[in-house]
């Protein structure tokens, strides 16, 4: 089996433009259509849509590595490094403070250009404490000969099928060279292509021990962060490969195993970010909820305990809201719970759910 860095013309991507030039451009489209909505919204609005879409690229990339994060984490992290008042924060793991600096980096400072120490830093951000699972890795290093082939591989043991192995590692040195060279060039190709082949390329070279995905992915907002001129990101390429997470390791292998002519993996990306700038609609729609349920709780003098259990409802709350939870979250007695409830309800701000008794529970009025 050859792979595309096997192959004499390797790094020479080509592609058919003409094949792609009606999906590109309805996705550009879309895109625009997106960052103009986004800039009638104000710059606290702004923040927040940001907010949402950043906690869910990092708690999904870590997610399609099998890595669990909790999601309240990566939201207080990213809500207190971005200046964001959301009430209650909730103190964050090393691991999951070290990819939101990850990923605040990549996508805040993205006019800065990425280079090897930029590249060694988020390593080391994503393992403080240098071991992934239960193993020890070289952190903030390109991987070694004595880390063996790396291959990404399925099945049990004895029966494995290999889908992928990278370069060797005595390659690495000089193909990131490369790498970066072209990353940081100037260059008319559109960014969406340009994100699309620092993806593909990054992941072909597999430069770490562990964590090439995740920097992979990474390097993709960052080179369409750079693209729109804007600290904000308001839609998750990350959360869409979760999403299509099996066509996204399909096409991965199929054109890492093809020739240099790359039309197949990019229609697909942009069929990826068309369909993420889609669900950037429900981010929209959650931001603009907020907006319109603490409109409407500040016209009255709610206390701090009201607000705290307003901002975990709005934050994604798991189950549902009844006055024992409610003293759990404000912790604060039950009869505390109980008067702040029907306070809350006086206001019109929650009403109660279908059931009674021991089933009552609250949610948000509708408009």
């Amino acid at each position: 089996m050859q792979y595309i860095h096997q192959r004499e013309d390797w790094a020479q991507f080509r592609w058919d433009t003409a094949s792609l030039a009606t999906a590109l451009a309805q996705a550009r489209y879309k895109q625009g259509i997106l960052l103009g909505r986004m800039k009638s919204f104000g710059f606290s609005l702004q923040t927040e849509a940001s907010l949402e879409a950043l906690t869910a690229s990092i708690s999904m990339s870590a997610a399609i590595e099998g890595e669990a994060f909790s999601t309240l984490q990566v939201r207080s992290s990213l809500a207190q490094k971005l200046g964001v008042n959301i009430g209650g924060l909730t103190k964050a793991e090393r691991n999951v403070e070290g990819f939101v600096d990850v990923m605040l980096d990549a996508t805040q400072n993205h006019i800065q250009a990425l280079t090897k120490e930029r590249l060694l830093g988020w390593h080391a951000s994503l393992f403080p404490t240098g071991y992934s699972g239960l193993h020890k890795i070289h952190v903030a290093a390109w991987r070694t000969e004595a880390s063996g082939p790396m291959q990404v591989v399925s099945g049990r043991i004895g029966h494995e099928t290999v889908h992928f192995e990278a370069p060797s590692a005595q390659r690495i040195e000089k193909e990131m060279e490369g790498y970066l060279q072209w990353l940081n060039t100037e260059n008319d190709i559109d960014p969406v292509i340009k994100s699309a082949i620092a993806h593909l390329y990054f992941l072909t070279i597999h430069p770490f021990e562990d964590g090439n995905g995740r920097i992979a992915r990474t390097i993709a907002d960052y080179v369409l962060a750079k693209s729109e001129e804007t600290e904000q990101r308001y839609y998750s390429l990350t959360a869409q490969i979760e999403r299509e997470k099996e066509t996204y390791y399909q096409i991965l292998e199929q054109t890492q195993k093809g020739d240099l002519d790359i039309t197949a993996w990019l229609m697909w990306y942009i069929s990826l970010f068309h369909h993420a700038l889609d669900a950037a609609e429900n981010i929209m729609s959650q931001v603009q909820r907020k907006a319109d349920i603490w409109k409407r709780a500040n016209m009255f003098t709610l206390n701090e305990r009201q607000r705290t259990v307003i901002n975990r409802l709005l934050d994604g709350f798991e189950g549902k809201l009844n006055n024992s939870k409610y003293a759990k979250l404000a912790k604060c007695s039950s009869d505390t719970a109980l008067r702040d409830l029907k306070e809350l309800v006086d206001f019109g701000i929650v009403q109660q759910g279908e059931g009674g008794g021991r089933s009552t529970h609250y949610v948000f009025c509708k408009e």
